[in-house]
């Protein structure tokens, strides 16, 4: 990584979950700077906008308001500047649809949200810690969707 730290984006509608994510990386011993979003206009219009410092893993929520998670997906892989973000797929859905038509649209990963804390403690370091070059290299839909 570039930095002293991990700097990482959740977009997600639900407060709760915001909550519980803040506070897991505030209980993990990674060094991390967590940003979060409640849907994904706000999102685009944060890595959109002019000195913006990007983000090394964004964690996306597929059912937002305004702008959903998949509109995000597209626009951050339409747009060259977004190259360098891993994009994980965060959401309650476990649909074999969303799961493919993520993969195909070219989200790093997929996760369905866990039930417990000290579950979401176990994806989320494993999350920020993989080797991106080296696990998209190999990407098939086999290693796509994050099973713990």
């Amino acid at each position: 990584m570039d930095s002293d730290y991990i700097k990482v984006i959740l977009a997600d509608d639900d407060e709760d979950d915001r909550l519980f994510f803040t506070d897991a990386f505030d209980e993990l011993k990674i060094t991390t700077k967590v940003n979060t979003f409640n849907d994904g206009v706000y999102l685009m219009d944060y890595l959109n906008g002019d000195d913006v410092v990007l983000p090394h893993v964004l964690f996306l929520d597929l059912n937002m308001p305004r702008k959903n998670g998949i509109e995000c997906l597209k626009e951050i892989k339409d747009n060259p500047k977004f190259n360098d973000i891993s994009v994980a797929i965060y959401s309650t859905s476990a649909s074999e649809e969303d799961i493919e038509k993520t993969f195909v649209l070219g989200a790093n990963i997929y996760i369905k949200k866990p039930s417990d804390f000290k579950t979401l403690k176990k994806v989320l370091s494993e999350v920020v810690t993989i080797n991106w070059q080296y696990h998209t290299n190999g990407l098939n839909k086999d290693n796509f969707l994050l099973r713990l």
